[in-house]
């Protein structure tokens, strides 16, 4: 009997600390969208969906995450994004996308919009790197794809990516650095959308257009201040606007 009521404690004094655990508080963080853009970006007539970027499970989560090594990753502890990263990606891009002006109607993928062109984002590196010394390093990068629909033939493909070093070892400096890469990777992304079709609607012209698409020279890759190899002393502690 006494060790009945001794396994019962010890059950629920570990439910305690579950429970207690679960509410301990969570400091919340989010990411900002573009506002600001270059004047010379064209107005097009055609409707985007955005789908939700497609991220590998340790960055699809609303934790934050940092990377030790190359091959070794963690989270920051009891601190995390204000949703999902790829699901906050998403909404940033669409934000950033209506604050253009330059675009009839943009959308998330699963609202019931008949779009033109589907911007398909992959969330490939979202993490702060620890690896190369001094504060972390955010480490931002995109790949994206352009499918003109409905016949989904892709028109496009480009790879943005950014470092930012963070101004000090602190959570809410490095997510200051993280809205600094991030917001120069969705700026680009945005004018290579607005700016890779036509501004009138989709027509056969497009369609004949593939081979140009298909062309590897064809296929944007912009990449700025991330480390090469061992040598991260070009990484800023800003980024360009």
């Amino acid at each position: 009997m006494m060790r009945f009521a001794a396994a019962a404690a010890a059950l629920l004094l570990g439910g305690c600390a579950l429970i207690q655990a679960a509410e301990e508080p969570t400091n919340l963080y989010q990411v900002t969208p573009k506002s600001t853009f270059d004047p010379d970006l064209p107005s097009v007539r055609w409707q985007l969906a955005v789908e939700v970027p497609a991220a590998a499970a340790n960055l699809n989560t609303g934790r934050i995450a940092i990377a030790h090594s190359p091959t070794s990753f963690d989270y920051y502890a009891k601190t995390a994004w204000t949703d999902r990263a790829p699901l906050m990606v998403q909404t940033r891009i669409v934000d950033s996308f209506e604050n253009s002006r330059k675009i009839i109607a943009v959308a998330r993928e699963s609202i019931a919009l008949v779009p033109n062109y589907l911007l398909q984002p992959d969330l490939r590196n979202f993490e702060a790197m620890y690896y190369y010394g001094g504060p972390p390093i955010a480490h931002v990068r995109i790949v994206a794809k352009l499918v003109q629909m409905p016949d989904r033939q892709i028109i496009g493909e480009a790879t943005f990516e950014r470092c930012v070093r963070a101004r000090a070892d602190k959570v809410p400096k490095v997510v200051e650095a993280f809205d600094q890469a991030l917001g120069s990777v969705i700026k680009r992304l945005v004018a290579w959308t607005l700016r890779t079709p036509s501004p009138r609607l989709p027509t056969e012209q497009t369609a004949a257009d593939i081979s140009k698409f298909r062309n590897p020279a064809n296929v944007v890759v912009d990449s700025t201040n991330c480390p090469v190899g061992s040598d991260s002393s070009m990484v800023p502690v800003t980024d360009e606007p």
